[in-house]
């Protein structure tokens, strides 16, 4: 039930982003890829996937087309080949790295990378991970993959939706000192920096304990464990929250003001350098165009927009 919930969120998130042509069976089809495959490199659009559990790997062109498949060593070899002639760019100078949230694609983040891009004088890249396969230190250890497959790409911005949050933090508790040098800021949209309430609900109707898999069972039932296991970003962060600005929020099942997933209290996270309330549903934050003027900000000047351009920010609450 776990898995066929976050397939039917990956689909409507696709149809709505316009990441998918055709009948709703193309969209099922990428909507079903998006969960099975994670990045392993990246440039320029071009990149190496790998599909947790068997040894199948692929590269894919900008234009997301297969180009060559084979063993994860044969792929790294065919795509410094391509790298080498010119064919690949390398990634080099400011780089912003997104991530999508559970259950989701990197298509859910493209109205927000194609904002960034008209806006930015940098690299968008984002990651793409199969958030229900594996679990978060697996999704992690990829992303350091990535940013290790980047060596000219200085400073790294993040830009994180929900889950994509908590990977970067694990991935910043592996990280050594010189690959957390090259950071620069931090966005967090909707991110579970407290756990989430709404999945210790889930947690305790067995069914979905269960059947709950990957980074959707740490979520769901193995939450005190993964916490310690994440660090508190080593460079300014800003936490942008969604939420009515009353008790009630969004969702009926949640008490305090909400997202209509996440908790506005949830999201909170002790050290960041500034906190934005902005009244948008958890799924809609990417292309509600406060937020991304809002992430402009931040990744631009390290604070949000003043009051009178962004109403609703407050500084965040004490912890």
């Amino acid at each position: 039930m776990a898995s066929l919930l976050l397939l039917l969120q990956g689909i409507e998130v696709a149809a709505e982003e316009g990441a998918v042509e055709g009948t709703w069976m193309d969209a099922l089809r990428q909507a079903t890829e998006a969960m099975e495959w994670t990045d392993d490199r990246i440039s320029d659009g071009w990149r190496i996937q790998r599909k947790p559990g068997d040894e199948a790997c692929r590269i894919l062109d900008p234009r997301d087309e297969s180009v060559f498949e084979g063993t994860h060593a044969a792929c790294l070899e065919t795509f410094a080949r391509l790298t080498d002639k010119g064919t690949i760019p390398e990634v080099r100078g400011p780089t912003v790295i997104l991530l999508h949230g559970l259950g989701e694609g990197r298509g859910s983040m493209q109205p927000l990378a194609a904002h960034l891009r008209k806006s930015q004088n940098a690299t968008v890249v984002s990651f793409g991970y199969a958030s229900p396969r594996t679990g978060i230190d697996d999704h992690a250890r990829s992303l350091g993959r990535v940013i290790e497959g980047m060596p000219h790409a200085h400073p790294i911005s993040f830009v994180g939706h929900s889950l994509g949050n908590i990977v970067v933090r694990r991935w910043m508790a592996l990280a050594d000192g010189r690959e957390r040098g090259r950071l620069n800021r931090m966005v967090m949209l909707g991110a579970p920096n407290q756990g989430s309430e709404l999945a210790r609900m889930a947690s305790r109707v067995w069914v979905l304990a269960a059947l709950s898999n990957g980074a959707a069972r740490e979520l769901v039932v193995d939450w005190p464990a993964v916490a310690p296991t994440l660090a508190v970003p080593t460079c300014p962060f800003g936490i942008i929250a969604g939420g009515k600005g009353d008790d009630r929020g969004f969702s009926t099942l949640l008490e305090g003001d909400d997202d209509a997933i996440v908790k506005v209290t949830e999201t909170q996270l002790e050290g960041s350098s500034d906190f934005l309330l902005v009244p948008v549903r958890h799924s809609l934050m990417m292309k509600d165009p406060t937020v991304q003027r809002a992430t402009v900000s931040f990744l631009t000047h390290g604070h949000f927009p003043v009051p009178e351009q962004a109403p609703g920010k407050r500084a965040a609450p004490a912890q």
